[in-house]
Formats: structure tokens, C-alpha cells, sequence
């Protein structure tokens, strides 16, 4: 009897009964759907955490290698311009009173300042060239250790398809001697002609301010880094790139065989688009603008009526206290050991420090450490 009635209620209230279990059941499922998506979610979420935080320390231990690699060759800039602009060769000289002792100094005068401004043009080229290589380099490393991993889902990440061998390494990285052969002989031969325009108006008795030391190395900038018929600081490899890679290095040259040969193409290509792009030389002209505003600051130390040299006018400011050129030609020959001297050396930490550089180096390495074969582009 009572059963019956059970089963009669049932049957009159059949629809909602079957209502209510289907709304329980799907409140069940989305409950647990919601609480699975979650949990993927936080997995996703801290997986992308721990690997940004993996790549931002390797990021940091690659731009410790940078500065500490740009230190650690700095001798070899050193080296090449004391060696091609001797000018202790020519004090020596001077010092036996020859004949031709007015030839000498004039020979002085263009090399002092050739090798001194050669300095600022060859610290600021090397930061920024191993800025672009070394992260390039970095970033392909990264992608290499993560070939190996595996996302959650069970696949692999979509990685760049190259392998940096320990022989890559050495072979990539042993481009940057260009620079310290080829390129340093141009950039010497190129700022010392631009030296002779600029200084052919200026005798060694001429009375220059540190106002018109700054004229004359501007004036030799422009020589430098002025391209008529494409505007200032050219982006092409006639200008500043010709310093760091040879222009007669075709793309293609001898076709790779190897995968090794190939990857070092493929770097090499990468390395000059970027320092083709406009992004490299605008750090590159924030880096020669604060480089030759140092210079030019410590030349006015010079200048000021402080200084112990007796021939500096007194009681006034350094701007238009004078001296004779040939009294300027030893302070500014001696500036090349300041700028391209061993640690400590300000000169080249105020260029390693600078927000340009910092941010230009994240997305160099930003760039090729995340993107596959269609990365994206800087500049």
C-alpha cells in the first residue's frame, strides 16, 4: 500500500523528478569541469612563472657575460690603435730636438686626436656589437636547453630549429675579430683623414677654449658619421656597420653543408639585419653621444682655472679659458688610456649602464629566445 503510493507519486511528479536529476548531475559536471579547468589554469599560470623566472635569470647571467666580455677585449682595441697611432714613438723623438720638429708635431696633432676619438668610436662599436651577438647567441641557447621540455598537454613547444654546438660557439664568436683587425684599420684610417680635414685649419699656436675643442670634434664626427646622400648615421654598411662586418662578405658565399655551417650562416645573417636596423643605430648614437660628451667634460676639467697648467687665462669660467693647441695635443693623447683603460674604468660603465643599451639588449635576446622560425622583428 505504501509502496503504491510511492510509485503513484513518483509517476505524477515523473518530469519533475527527472528535471531536478538533470540539473543536479550538470551542476555536479560543471562543478568539476570548473575545478579541472582551475586546476590546468594555476598549472598553466605557474609553469609560464617558473619559466619566465628561468629565462630572466639566464637573460641577467647573459648580460654579465656581455660587460664582462667587453672588458675582458677592451686591451685588444687598446692594442691596435696604440700600435697603427704610436705617438710615444714621436714624443721620443721630439724630445732630440730634430730638425723637423715642426712636421713632428703636426704628425702629433692629427694622431692624438685620431687615436683618442678612434677610442670613444671603438668602445661604443664593441658594447653594441656584443650586445647584438651575445644575446642573438643567448637567446638560441635558451631555445636549445628547452628543447627537451614538454608542456602539459604532452606536446613539445613550438622551439627554433637550430642546435648551438660548442663549435657554433667558438666559430660565431670569433667574428668579433674582424672588428679588432679589418675593422679597427678602417675606422683608424677613416677618423685620421677626418682629423687632417678638421685640425688643417687649426696651427699649434692657435688659442682654442673647451667650447672649441667640442666645435672640433663635432666637426669630426660629422666627417665621420654624415652620409650626404642618405642622411645622418646611414643605416647601410657604408657608415658604421662597414666597421664591424666586411662588405665584401656576400650572404650566400659558399653554400652550408653541414647543419653546423648552416647555423652559422643563419646567425650571421641574423647578426647583420641587426645592426642594419635603425634600432642599432639609434643605441649606437646615444652610445657615441655620451661617449664624446665624457670626453669632452674631461677635457674642460682642463681648461678650468683650477687647472695647474700657468699658460690656462685666469679668472674666468672653462668655457672661454684658452690654451694653445699644442698644449691641448698631450691632455687629449693621453685620454685614450682613461677611455680604454682595465677595470675600474667609468668611461665604459657609463655605456654598459646606459637604459638604451639595457633595453636594447632585452629585445635582441627577447626575440630570438621566444620566436620559432617567424620570430619577430627588432627595428
Amino acid at each position: 500500500m505504501v509502496f503504491s503510493r510511492i510509485w503513484s507519486f513518483v509517476k505524477r511528479h515523473r518530469r519533475k523528478f527527472i528535471f531536478t536529476g538533470v540539473v543536479v548531475a550538470g551542476a555536479v559536471w560543471l562543478s568539476r569541469y570548473a575545478r579541472r579547468r582551475l586546476r590546468d589554469h594555476q598549472e598553466k599560470e605557474a609553469f609560464e612563472c617558473l619559466a619566465h623566472i628561468r629565462r630572466q635569470h639566464h637573460f641577467e647571467s647573459n648580460q654579465r657575460t656581455c660587460n664582462s666580455t667587453v672588458l675582458s677585449v677592451l686591451p685588444c682595441i687598446r692594442e691596435a690603435i696604440c700600435r697603427k697611432m704610436n705617438t710615444e714613438q714621436l714624443t721620443e723623438q721630439l724630445r732630440t730636438k730634430p730638425a723637423n720638429k715642426l712636421e713632428i708635431w703636426e704628425e702629433l696633432k692629427v694622431m692624438s686626436f685620431t687615436r683618442t676619438m678612434t677610442a670613444v668610436y671603438g668602445c661604443c662599436i664593441l658594447v653594441v656589437y656584443l650586445r647584438v651577438q651575445l644575446n642573438i647567441l643567448g637567446g638560441y641557447m635558451y631555445l636549445d636547453s628547452q628543447q627537451s621540455s614538454v608542456d602539459d598537454a604532452g606536446k613539445t613547444p613550438s622551439l627554433a630549429k637550430i642546435s648551438i654546438t660548442s663549435d657554433v660557439q667558438k666559430c660565431y664568436l670569433a667574428q668579433v675579430q674582424y672588428i679588432f683587425d679589418q675593422g679597427m684599420d678602417h675606422l683608424i684610417n677613416d677618423v685620421h683623414e677626418a682629423v687632417k680635414t678638421v685640425l688643417g685649419h687649426y696651427s699649434l699656436k692657435s688659442q682654442v677654449s673647451s667650447l672649441m675643442v667640442c666645435d672640433i670634434i663635432n666637426d669630426i664626427r660629422r666627417q665621420m658619421e654624415y652620409r650626404r646622400e642618405n642622411g645622418y648615421h646611414d643605416t647601410i654598411l657604408s657608415s658604421l656597420g662597414r666597421y664591424m662586418l666586411s662588405e665584401n662578405e656576400d650572404r650566400s658565399q659558399t653554400p652550408a653543408v653541414t647543419t653546423d655551417e648552416i647555423t652559422i650562416t643563419r646567425l650571421n645573417n641574423e647578426t647583420r639585419d641587426m645592426i642594419e636596423s635603425s634600432d642599432f643605430h639609434t643605441v649606437m648614437i646615444v652610445c657615441l653621444d655620451s661617449g664624446f660628451a665624457r670626453l669632452v667634460d674631461k677635457l674642460s676639467e682642463y681648461f678650468s682655472p683650477t687647472a695647474s697648467s700657468e699658460t690656462v687665462i685666469k679668472d674666468v669660467g672653462p668655457s672661454i679659458a684658452t690654451l694653445p693647441l699644442a698644449k691641448v695635443i698631450p691632455i687629449v693623447n693621453g685620454l685614450v688610456h682613461n677611455i680604454l683603460s682595465d677595470a675600474p674604468n667609468p668611461f665604459l660603465q657609463d655605456l654598459l649602464l646606459k637604459e638604451q643599451v639595457k633595453d636594447f639588449a632585452a629585445n635582441v635576446y627577447e626575440a630570438f629566445c621566444q620566436c620559432s622560425e617567424n620570430k619577430c622583428s627588432i627595428g
